[in-house]
């Protein structure tokens, strides 16, 4: 199921009756009934010590933060870093925060297709959940920065997203909000000058490593049985049956590796992928595996946000990534399990803060 990933602020609950269709031969609605009544039979057979088992060994255990040695987590880092996730003052023209894409209230997704940043350009790409992506093995689609430090150095500045001119542009911003001296002095009170904008994404970086979503899997893969239905466990195996763990693996459950989107069969997309950082030809139409934590609330679906259902990303993935013939019954358990791998952030890390009034020197929005 490589290539898979999905966001929506509502999620796929309500997507599931959405009269859009995407691509011109999609599935026609599996037949819930049959199907479920069909798993709810056969989840008994399933021998939950030897899924907890796999599952360990697949996808581990999720831990408390996604560490970094060269970031260490600190309250301090983590509050700083929330206020700067929310500020607008980080754009170009006062209306832009790392929330209006990746909406912390929401999934950490705006639900559209590709997401609208200065001046109501539109990005080319699907803007993936930031919940989990601490995990992975590099930031973006592409994979074209290594960690979530590095990617929150390159917003500010990306001319379609939050439009600043340079860095120290952003630096006379936050040198110019008084609120922000206490806060980055306490985050890094070991140097001289806190007010940095290595700095600034170190605190955005520390804030996103603390953004995981501990699910009814991880309760599973903890030895709880009652963490997950019957219809659950027969999608895990389903899970495992059909391969989809040769990408969707580790604790991310995806996004440690990069795949070519249409291993089997040709995939319509004409996004060179990876191939675009990389100029290698085997690079093209590669992209990030993403992860499946909270992929049932996170739609629409792939780079492009084309793909609304989650059910017919099931589908999709078993053309074109497995080559594999896939039934009703099997697409109905891989989604009742992957619904198993939604989970929550702590209401109080994702508050919305109260940011530090603007200065007398703050400079104005600037909508050209």
């Amino acid at each position: 199921m490589s290539g898979a990933i999905c966001g929506s602020e509502e999620g796929f609950d309500a997507l599931t009756t959405a009269p859009t269709v995407v691509m011109e031969a999609a599935a026609p609605e599996p037949a819930i009934n049959a199907a479920t009544r069909e798993i709810k039979a056969a989840a008994p057979a399933f021998d939950r010590g030897a899924l907890r088992a796999r599952a360990v060994a697949v996808f581990g255990s999720l831990p408390a933060e996604a560490s970094n040695p060269n970031n260490t987590v600190t309250p301090a880092k983590v509050e700083l870093g929330r206020t700067l996730y929310y500020d607008p003052r980080l754009s170009k023209n006062h209306d832009v925060s790392c929330n209006t894409c990746h909406l912390l209230d929401r999934g950490v997704v705006d639900g559209k297709p590709t997401s609208t940043g200065h001046r109501q350009q539109r990005g080319g790409r699907n803007a993936p959940t930031v919940y989990n992506a601490a995990l992975h093995i590099s930031q973006f689609w592409d994979g074209r920065t290594a960690d979530v430090e590095e990617q929150a150095k390159g917003l500010t500045l990306n001319p379609i997203e939050m439009a600043m001119p340079s860095e120290e542009a952003v630096i006379a911003v936050l040198e110019s909000i008084p609120g922000y001296a206490p806060l980055f002095t306490a985050a890094f009170p070991g140097d001289e000058t806190p007010i940095t904008y290595e700095n600034m994404a170190r605190a955005i970086g520390a804030f996103e490593r603390k953004l995981l979503t501990p699910s009814p899997l991880d309760a599973f893969v903890e030895g709880d049985d009652s963490a997950l239905s019957d219809e659950q466990l027969a999608g895990l195996d389903a899970f495992f049956t059909a391969g989809c763990i040769a990408c969707h693996q580790g604790v991310a459950i995806g996004g440690g590796l990069y795949q070519k989107l249409g291993v089997i069969k040709p995939y319509p997309t004409e996004d060179p992928g990876r191939g675009e950082i990389t100029g290698k030809e085997t690079d093209q139409q590669v992209f990030k595996v993403p992860s499946l934590r909270n992929i049932a609330k996170t739609g629409p679906c792939l780079h492009d946000g084309s793909i609304q259902r989650l059910d017919e990303m099931i589908r999709l993935m078993a053309e074109y990534q497995l080559g594999i013939p896939i039934d009703d019954a099997q697409v109905i358990a891989i989604q009742s399990f992957l619904e198993s791998l939604s989970g929550e952030v702590d209401a109080e890390l994702i508050a919305m803060p109260e940011l530090p009034p603007s200065g007398p020197d703050t400079p104005a929005p600037d909508p050209s």
